[in-house]
């Protein structure tokens, strides 16, 4: 068969899937995009198979990564299909509080695991955050952590996947199982064949096709818009006022901003523990600079990645901005978004959807193949990191202490290639979980408030208080988690009334929910903790070297240029962010 006819079964394969009537078509330039990058990523999976052959290398890439290598892959990660439309959702929902979450949400967090948290974690050489539990608290903090990890990587993967799903039901009109199934079937393979190396290698590979592929949606809307000017006029008169382009200005008063929120909520919910918890102990992210080749190398990985996180909003903030004012009906009326669950045959589009509907509104044949392909790097980067994170914790945390534990080391690397599989499968069921949620990032940051929150209580506790024990960390950390799932259940169950409660406004929205309810937990955790502590035995000072800050002496690196300090790039990091938040006040 010729390269032309082979394109063109292709392209017939890729339009006959069933579905919702498609909004665009795929040229034959499109569909070669698409083939040469999932040829791409199982290639590396395979070209990697062969430097994946101990659990070192399989599950911690070898610590071998350089800094710039784990800051790509450690932003990376986190720059998924879910963050994607995710969060340009959030945009059209929220306006420009949505930008928090790149902001105060994350670059004081980062900043703080490279300066301060990794030279525990990277001086310990624990291969999970459990691990530096286990070393930390004991056993039973351990498995109460890895199970909680792993339950909330199954189901982050799931977001992923049901993300993937929205853009090519919206921009191709594919059948949901079905790009689910494709999808899933190239991370399986790249992932169990080439381990982590294999997943932070397309990590930079993916990060460069979201930024090549996605860049082009806000310079062209800001065109049409006249101008970021332009869009704040056009917002103001489409909306009669300006709350939408406000980070801080708005947040006095839980009624006068669209995310019903309080400034204290973003700063200690958000900025604090669910940042802090999300960057610090989340081992989706640390386990990239945990790969790195040196302990400087580790503590630069975040700072760097917290140069393109600043900047990530303009790819994905600006287009749901843009989308207020751009996405037009058939009839010329702008289009009305709406939530998942509140989708009808007059409001076909949720606002999940708005990213996918900027892609088609401005991209033709060749730029749409790289769209798309832009989006797909997304969810397979944010899916290769949930599901290598969680072979990672099953195999080092759950499997090998209390199944078996004294395999050969080619056994461990087995059962992680199956736990990747198993997750991908488990994974699938869970993407149709989100189906439920009127937003992704909403269910997002309710699994956020109620495995990570909690964890970061007693990972605080430990590091930087000798006085906490065992029994203590296990019982701050259960406390948090049942806290975090018995106020969700009740808001759910109850309604309005118990989240006026819990978020402390009658006006309060899911997201401004979530951020107090991550508060409730983190302080729960926090005074059972303290609380057992106080009432059981610690362990002596001499035993908490390399886990606790006070305890431990850590390595002098050698003198370096100032170019080369992660001071003084993390001091630029602060300037630049104090001085964003000025400006969009």
């Amino acid at each position: 068969m010729s390269p032309a006819s082979t394109l063109a079964a292709a392209l017939a394969l890729f339009q006959m899937v069933p579905g919702k009537p498609q909004l665009a078509h795929l040229a034959v330039i499109d569909v070669l995009v698409i083939v040469i990058y999932f040829a791409t990523v199982i290639y590396i999976g395979f070209h990697l198979k062969g430097a994946t052959n101990t659990s070192e290398e399989f599950f911690m890439a070898g610590r071998e990564m350089t800094a710039w290598i784990a800051g790509l892959s450690f932003v990376s990660a986190n720059l998924g299909a879910l963050e994607l439309m995710g969060w340009a959702g959030s945009a059209y929902q929220y306006g420009i509080l949505a930008m928090h979450w790149y902001w105060v949400g994350a670059i004081p967090a980062m900043l703080f695991l490279g300066l301060v948290m990794m030279p525990f974690y990277y001086v310990s050489k624990t291969h999970s955050v459990p691990g530096y539990l286990k070393l930390r608290f004991g056993e039973s903090s351990r498995v109460l952590a890895a199970i909680s990890f792993a339950t909330e990587m199954i189901l982050m993967s799931g977001v992923n996947m049901f993300s993937m799903a929205v853009v090519m039901k919206v921009v191709l009109g594919w059948n949901i199982t079905f790009s689910i199934f494709v999808s899933s079937l190239a991370v399986a393979a790249y992932v169990a064949l080439g381990g982590l190396r294999s997943a932070i290698y397309n990590e930079v590979l993916q990060f460069c096709l979201i930024w090549g592929g996605a860049l082009l949606v806000p310079i062209l809307g800001l065109v049409e818009a006249g101008g970021f000017h332009g869009l704040q006029q056009k917002i103001i008169a489409n909306l009669g006022n300006d709350n939408y382009l406000h980070l801080w200005k708005t947040t006095a008063h839980f009624t006068d901003n669209p995310m019903g929120i309080h400034w204290t909520s973003i700063l200690f919910g958000l900025g604090f523990v669910v940042s802090f918890g999300y960057w610090t102990t989340d081992f989706l992210v640390v386990q990239r600079v945990l790969s790195a080749h040196n302990l400087r190398a580790a503590q630069m990985a975040p700072v760097i990645g917290s140069f393109f996180k600043m900047a990530v909003p303009f790819i994905v903030i600006l287009p749901g901005l843009l989308g207020l004012v751009v996405l037009k009906n058939p009839d010329g009326s702008l289009m009305h978004l709406v939530g998942q669950n509140q989708i009808s045959a007059a409001n076909p589009h949720s606002y999940n959807e708005v990213l996918p509907l900027m892609l088609v509104r401005y991209f033709g044949p060749g730029l749409l193949g790289l769209g798309v392909t832009a989006l797909l790097a997304g969810f397979m980067s944010g899916m290769a990191g949930n599901v290598s994170a969680f072979s990672t914790v099953w195999t080092y945390d759950l499997y090998r202490p209390h199944i078996r534990k004294n395999a050969p080391d080619a056994h461990y690397v087995a059962v992680g290639r199956w736990a990747t599989i198993l997750g991908v499968l488990v994974s699938i069921c869970a993407a149709y979980l989100v189906m439920h949620a009127a937003g992704i990032m909403d269910y997002v940051q309710a699994l956020f408030s109620l495995f990570l929150a909690p964890l970061l209580g007693v990972i605080l506790l430990g590091m930087f208080w000798n006085r906490a024990t065992a029994a203590g960390g296990f019982w701050g950390l259960l406390s948090g988690i049942v806290t975090s799932a018995g106020l969700f259940v009740w808001v759910h169950e109850v309604g309005q009334k118990a989240l006026t409660i819990v978020a402390f406004s009658p006006h309060a929205k899911p997201m401004a929910e979530n951020m107090s309810r991550a508060l409730w937990a983190f302080a729960a955790c926090v005074l059972v903790c303290v609380a057992v502590s106080m009432v059981t035995k610690p362990k002596p000072v001499a035993e908490l070297n390399g886990l606790a800050y006070s305890a431990t002496t850590l390595p002098k690196a050698e003198p370096v240029p100032l170019y080369k300090n992660q001071w003084f790039w993390a001091g630029i990091v602060a300037v630049l962010f104090v001085a964003g938040n000025i400006i969009f006040w």
